[in-house]
């Protein structure tokens, strides 16, 4: 899915290509959808939602069985041990598929995601899309990556080794936050535009241009 037209990305592009003007240092920004399928997590809702109500048959058997009788228009069934296993598995496995089918909705899905799982495959994800696309290659390593991840709501900042050294992460944060005004409005690409900027800022106190600096990564926002 993209979420930003052409105006939209040369607006992020521009902007790396200003903040480089000041600064050695390297930004490359990766938007992304999702930072992951969270398969596991439907499918541990799934199992706890099948669970549940297997046991909660278990704990109330008779008022499931008469249920069942009403349903099938039976009276006073004698139900073999074997056809109660049955039901109670028929159950666990409707529940089981319903709450997958249900997760297919994108919105109840991330909904369901804890927030710490969010963070933490975020970052693992930014810290992925760095190692391929930003990590020592620089001359100086000097490379940093603006990632911002729509469904999960959040963004890392992730920096090579060097930069990371002098910046401590409450100086990316602010940078974060100034980024996160705008997007929270619906402004993506002028939010990732001031991340950069302020990115960009941060660097040129750091890491200013030398004469013979050269652009060594690309400038584009990269949308995945």
């Amino acid at each position: 899915m993209a979420y930003l037209d052409e105006t939209g990305h040369r607006i992020v592009t521009e902007a790396v290509s200003q903040a480089e003007l000041s600064t050695s240092g390297e930004i490359v920004t990766v938007l992304a959808d999702r930072s992951d399928g969270y398969s596991d997590i439907a499918l541990a809702w799934s199992a706890l939602a099948a669970f549940t109500a297997m046991t909660v048959w278990a704990v109330f058997p008779d008022f499931f069985l008469d249920k069942v009788n009403w349903i099938i228009g039976a009276w006073n069934t004698d139900w073999s041990t074997g056809g109660i296993i049955g039901l109670v598995t028929a159950l666990g496995i409707l529940k089981f598929v319903g709450v997958w089918l249900l997760q297919l909705w994108t919105p109840l899905k991330f909904a369901l995601i804890p927030g710490l799982v969010k963070t933490t495959r975020v970052h693992d994800r930014a810290i992925t899309h760095f190692k391929v696309g930003a990590e020592r290659r620089t001359h100086g390593r000097t490379g940093v990556l603006i990632y911002l991840s729509m469904h999960e709501h959040r963004a890392e900042i992730v920096a090579d080794e060097p930069i990371a050294a002098k910046v401590s992460a409450e100086v990316w944060g602010e940078a974060m936050a100034d980024m996160l005004v705008e997007i929270k409005q619906g402004r993506i690409a002028e939010g990732m535009a001031a991340g950069v900027r302020d990115v960009g800022q941060i660097l040129s106190e750091h890491f200013p241009r030398a004469e013979d600096d050269t652009n060594e990564l690309p400038d584009r926002l990269i949308e995945v």
